[in-house]
């Protein structure tokens, strides 16, 4: 899992089409869309206001003309990698990139064919064109920079959903004006289509459209709109009794008779003969080719960089990930993610495909990933000697040895620089694979991305702080983030034990063990089958966050740990103190940006923060205030970090253990729903909190193209444009993804 939602969005060279390419493509493509059942070209006509009228604040659904834009260093790492290390980097981003467009399809029904206009609107004349021909035809330099700025978010966070809240993005412009932009473009003949067939949702915030999670509250399209959470329990536990997991499927139900039929649908290049199931009341069927023709080339590419692996663990790495990709198979991927456990401190740092469930409404089912980083060596000199001394540091959480996994298989921990990173979002650092059976018996790997942390801090602003606060955290929080993430990774989801009991009744934990919070035996565990994920479902990703927080903050006090990223002395306390401050301001100050009334938290990092705080503030070390109308002064008191702080953050981190390691949900959600509630003051002052909010930054990244058998780096500047000209150039063939989006899409509908 991450530290920042990805919890925490293609390769090769290509010109701005012309006006003679966008039309040799038309009839292929108005072929498609025709093929497709979607609308036919209509003339232009109004969009009625009244279908757009909305019931909530528009503004928290539009990104700012302000929107900031920042880049991904990557010239100094890639520069350092060798001609062969970069071909095959080269190949697996553009693997990545391409698998990356699946999360379009996982978001919403309309991201999908979005994506594609806006793709073909920004390949087919470069922005000050378009501007050109806007002004002369009467609009505002403001109108035409609200589109772009929407079309930015769109595929910055693989849909016209927020990767960070997952909030709805709509465009900061008139929909009748937007239409009348639309056509102005020289794309507009092949598009018109698709904008006749979304124009209406792409503005929608009617009940349920606002954000993701289970219809009627939110929308999905990992589940069908009639699936409840009573559904996605039964088809778990039928999962599990067969001994399958979700990561890799959406769920699509249907009704007849009184009888229901659920369609498991597993991502795959390949379509095989469905799998039916007689269960009950219940049909359960298996059937293979989600995403196929994106499936396909995810595989391809990645059999393209096989011949440039450096070594036999990534050949056979890569050839496992083929063939999960082509066949469907999880048991595969599993064991690519063995074989990239063994490949210790590579030159390229690569994992793709099926990880993050963040945005799963029942919290099993993972979003596409792909990345590409080359290590930091510095950095990770810091981090390795993190992992060398981490079995002393496991030895000072709050819970005894028994709740410790029985050997600490020490991971690979580097810190890396990324150049390409596809999904909804970039995250600081990732501790993965997340198969509890992988994670508890033999080991996972921990990064930590360091160009990210760097690039995300770029012109903060800091409210809700005394001026010696804000100053403080400006000049050490790149720092101390080092440090949290180093300690989250590896410490945080790196520790702590599940307490399994076999079908013979044998149990990985001695007869003996208490429960350190009842003093008594434990009355829960985990049955065969049973995972973190499943078992505590829609929770386990923000509880388990909150978890690793806190072993950040209750190391970090550490000297030892603090000099290992080279603070000593009065620097060290600094660190330490932005350290505690800064979780805190994200948690009291920011994170009531990602909870709406009626809805509760959109967000798992940043409930995990808050609840945090709570747990500071009810300890008196943490408080809050009004000095005045519209301002909130968080203060926290330094002297009391090493005292009453970190008892509060490690009796509490103690209960979160425990009930994680026993699978204990009920008392999980107890505690955890006391300290996440939202109530006076915090209702009042959420309007404060939503008037300070800050855009997150959109990441420019790099392209490699292949000249002469020679990778060359694209580097784009941070900027609107900059962002733009990257995302035009990614693609080798345009036309192919095109394709496969607007089919999948239309194929998809009938279910939301």
């Amino acid at each position: 899992m991450s530290l920042i939602c990805k919890s925490c969005l293609l390769i090769g060279p290509r010109k701005f089409l012309n006006i003679k390419n966008a039309f040799q493509s038309l009839t292929k493509h108005y072929s498609i869309l025709k093929s497709t059942n979607f609308p036919a070209p209509e003339p232009l006509k109004t969009v009625s206001s009244a279908k757009m009228t909305l019931s909530v604040d528009k503004a928290q659904h539009v990104l700012p003309l302000d929107q900031p834009f920042v880049k991904l260093e990557i010239q100094a790492a890639f520069n350092g990698l060798t001609d062969r290390e970069r071909l095959y980097a080269h190949h697996i981003s553009k693997a990545s990139w391409v698998g990356g467009l699946i999360t379009l399809i996982q978001t919403s029904p309309e991201s999908g064919p979005l994506f594609v206009l806006l793709h073909k609107v920004l390949s087919c004349e470069k922005p000050e064109q378009l501007m050109q021909s806007a002004i002369k035809a009467g609009f505002s330099g403001d109108e035409v920079k609200a589109f772009y700025v929407y079309a930015a978010g769109v595929i910055a966070n693989s849909g016209n959903y927020k990767g960070f809240g997952d909030t709805k993005i709509i465009p900061d412009i008139d929909p009748n004006r937007l239409e009348q932009l639309l056509s102005l473009s020289l794309s507009w003949p092949s598009i018109s289509a698709i904008w006749n067939s979304i124009k209406h949702a792409i503005y929608d915030l009617g009940p349920g459209k606002t954000c993701l999670g289970y219809h009627p509250q939110g929308c999905s399209t990992y589940i069908s709109k009639n699936v409840t959470p009573e559904d996605t329990t039964s088809v778990q536990n039928w999962m599990k009794s067969r001994k399958l997991e979700c990561y890799n499927t959406r769920l699509f139900k249907t009704e007849k008779n009184n009888k229901v039929f659920y369609e498991i649908r597993m991502a795959s290049e390949e379509k095989k003969d469905p799998e039916v199931f007689e269960d009950g009341d219940a049909t359960y069927c298996i059937t293979y080719g989600d995403y196929s023709s994106l499936m396909g080339q995810v595989a391809k590419n990645l059999e393209a960089a096989v011949q440039f692996a450096a070594n036999d663990m990534e050949r056979n790495m890569l050839e496992s990930y083929v063939s999960s990709f082509k066949t469907g198979s999880l048991d595969d991927h599993k064991k690519g993610s063995r074989y990239w456990i063994q490949d210790k401190g590579p030159a390229v740092e690569t994992y793709i495909g099926f990880i993050e469930t963040y945005r799963d409404p029942a919290g099993v089912r993972a979003e596409f990933e792909g990345f590409v980083a080359a290590v930091n060596r510095e950095m990770s000199r810091k981090f390795t000697t993190l992992v060398s001394n981490a079995e002393s540091f496991l030895k000072l959480l709050p819970w005894t040895r028994e709740l410790e996994k029985d050997e600490f298989l020490k991971p690979d921990f580097t810190s890396l620089d990324v150049l390409t990173f596809a999904g909804s979002g970039i995250p600081a650092g990732i501790n993965i694979p997340n198969y509890d059976d992988i994670r508890q018996t033999e080991g996972f790997k921990n990064v930590s991305l360091g160009n990210v942390i760097p690039a995300s801090y770029q012109q903060s602003v800091t409210p809700f702080l005394s001026q010696s606060d804000a100053d403080l955290l400006q000049k050490w929080r790149v720092h101390s983030f080092e440090l949290q993430v180093g300690l989250h990774e590896l410490l945080g989801h790196g520790s702590g034990k599940l307490l399994q009991k076999a079908a013979d009744g044998t149990t990985n934990y001695p007869p003996t063990l208490l429960d350190p919070l009842t003093g008594k035996p434990p009355t829960s565990w985990y049955e065969p089958g049973d995972t973190y994920d499943t078992l505590f479902g829609p929770l386990s990703s923000t509880y388990e966050e909150c978890r690793a927080e806190a072993v950040g903050l209750y190391l970090s006090v550490e000297p030892e740990v603090l000099k290992i990223f080279g603070h000593e002395g009065s620097q060290a306390e600094e660190v330490l103190y932005v350290n505690w401050l800064s979780l805190i301001w994200g948690g009291a100050g920011r994170g009531l940006e990602l909870w709406e009334p009626g809805r509760g938290w959109l967000q798992a990092h940043a409930q995990a923060r808050y609840v945090l705080s709570q747990v500071l503030i009810e300890a008196g070390v943490v408080k809050v205030t009004q000095p005045s109308e519209g301002d909130l002064l968080i203060t926290l008191d330094r002297s009391a970090i090493k005292g009453a702080g970190r008892c509060a953050i490690g009796h509490f981190l103690l209960q979160l253990q425990v009930f994680k390691a026993t699978g204990n949900v009920k008392a999980a959600k107890a505690l955890y729903d006391h300290y996440s509630e939202v109530n006076e003051p915090w209702l009042g002052w959420r309007s404060i909190v939503l008037e300070k909010k800050q855009p997150r930054k959109i990441f420019v990244q790099a392209n490699t193209t292949v000249e002469n058998s020679k990778v060359q780096l694209r580097e784009y500047g941070a900027s609107i444009e900059g962002f733009i000209q990257s995302w035009v150039e990614r693609f080798d063939n345009p036309e192919h993804i095109y394709d496969a989006l607007l089919q999948q899409s239309k194929a998809d509908e009938i279910h939301f």
